[in-house]
């Protein structure tokens, strides 16, 4: 890391610099040293002048419902996903944070360092955040944006001056066709500045590309079962009817991908009652017809992808992305079903999610949980706690905070 004395007289000048520019005309950069001031971001301070005020406080937000949309949507979210326990592990070691954006600017994912993820969202730096050029001029993800290159961009060097106090390393994420998803970015405090976190950035954008071209290489999955309210089957995207034993059965396979032992499967499904092993043979021949074969003989499992919304909840909650585990909570797993496994995944479902919106500071994640669960006093009061004083949703908590004391 540079000596922090050399550190604090190059942010000194890069201030300088950055105050001769925003608030001068512009030709008093002319003769500014190479060194000082880097040709790739004159170029982004002349592009983002034309829609940026270097006085802007924070970054415009997205509709949280088009943002939910587009995490669901993204090609980015199944392998950052499935890495979010590694890239966490890396931005909280070094005291960073770690976000993921679309192509067009926009934070999908985040996480990282709990003090530093608190002071990015202070410049919303976080999901939602519209980080692209026109929107907050020169960063990181602006540059690699633009350029399509691995950039950095150190304290003053950002042309809104609430984003001086922060360094942030980013590197393009692309598609097996090369075409440009989005964007990983690591942020951290100016002074806290090292060459090695580009190294690192790299290393998880190519973790992120190598399963998401593998992803894009492997057949998507013919049948989606959702479970958590209503249940609903699709076979290559049209809905098609299934016996209750047949989804709860879908449903146990679905969650837990390693497959049942048939003495096992006749415990989840029949518990204690008196039920020949014939009976169950039977159900999954049933299952089996229904789905093409799906389901392997001797060990009760599946043999070809089934997108689940349950599986989808679980992956989102170990991400620790809460927005996405929220919308798609319809309700309780089957909440029609009675039989053993059913009943415990639902519990462990539901308490998952509802600690994980207890402990959440978002108001809009125990509102939309409240909504799917009326009678659950708790999430109501922690959503009337959440919520200004101002804020016109306190109504609807309060309503309903009222509507489930009463029952």
């Amino acid at each position: 890391m540079t000596h922090l004395p050399a550190l604090s007289q190059q942010r000194a000048e890069l201030e300088k610099v950055w105050a001769r520019w925003a608030t001068g005309p512009r030709q008093l950069l002319a003769g500014v040293p190479a060194p000082v001031l880097r040709e790739e971001v004159v170029e982004s301070w002349e592009r983002s002048l034309r829609t940026v005020d270097p006085a802007r406080a924070v970054a415009p937000a997205t509709d949280r419902d088009e943002l939910g949309s587009r995490w669901a949507e993204s090609p980015l979210r199944t392998p950052v996903t499935e890495l979010a326990g590694e890239i966490r592990a890396i931005a909280e070691d070094a005291g960073m944070v770690a976000v993921v954006t679309d192509d067009a600017g926009t934070v999908l994912f985040s996480c990282g360092d709990r003090s530093v993820r608190r002071r990015a969202e202070t410049v919303n730096l976080a999901p939602g955040g519209c980080w692209d050029e026109p929107y907050m001029g020169t960063s990181g993800v602006a540059l690699t944006l633009h350029t399509g290159r691995p950039s950095s961009v150190w304290a003053a060097e950002h042309l809104v001056e609430a984003l001086h106090g922060w360094v942030c390393y980013c590197a393009p994420i692309r598609a097996a066709d090369g075409r440009q998803l989005g964007v990983l970015d690591l942020s951290t405090y100016w002074d806290r500045s090292h060459p090695m976190i580009l190294t690192t950035v790299r290393a998880l954008v190519t973790a992120i590309e190598s399963r998401l071209h593998a992803e894009y290489s492997r057949p998507a999955a013919r049948t989606r079962l959702e479970c958590l309210g209503v249940p609903r089957l699709y076979k290559q995207g049209r809905q098609v009817a299934m016996r209750p034993r047949q989804v709860e059965i879908l449903t146990l396979l679905a969650l837990e991908p390693e497959g049942f032992t048939p003495e096992r499967l006749h415990a989840a499904v029949y518990g204690d009652r008196s039920v020949s092993p014939s009976t169950l043979k039977a159900d999954v021949s049933r299952l089996r017809r229904a789905t093409d074969g799906q389901i392997a003989d001797r060990r009760y499992m599946l043999t070809d992808p089934v997108a689940c919304d349950a599986t989808e909840l679980l992956s989102a909650l170990e991400a620790g992305d809460l927005t996405t585990a929220v919308r798609l909570y319809r309700g309780p797993l089957l909440p029609d079903s009675d039989i053993p496994g059913i009943v415990q995944w639902r519990e462990h479902l539901d308490v998952c999610l509802r600690t994980a919106v207890l402990a959440d500071r978002n108001p809009e994640h125990a509102l939309r949980f409240g909504q799917r669960c009326p009678d659950d006093i708790e999430i109501h009061e922690h959503a009337l706690r959440l919520l200004a004083p101002g804020d016109s949703r306190r109504a609807l908590a309060a309503a309903r905070l009222h509507t489930a004391l009463r029952a």
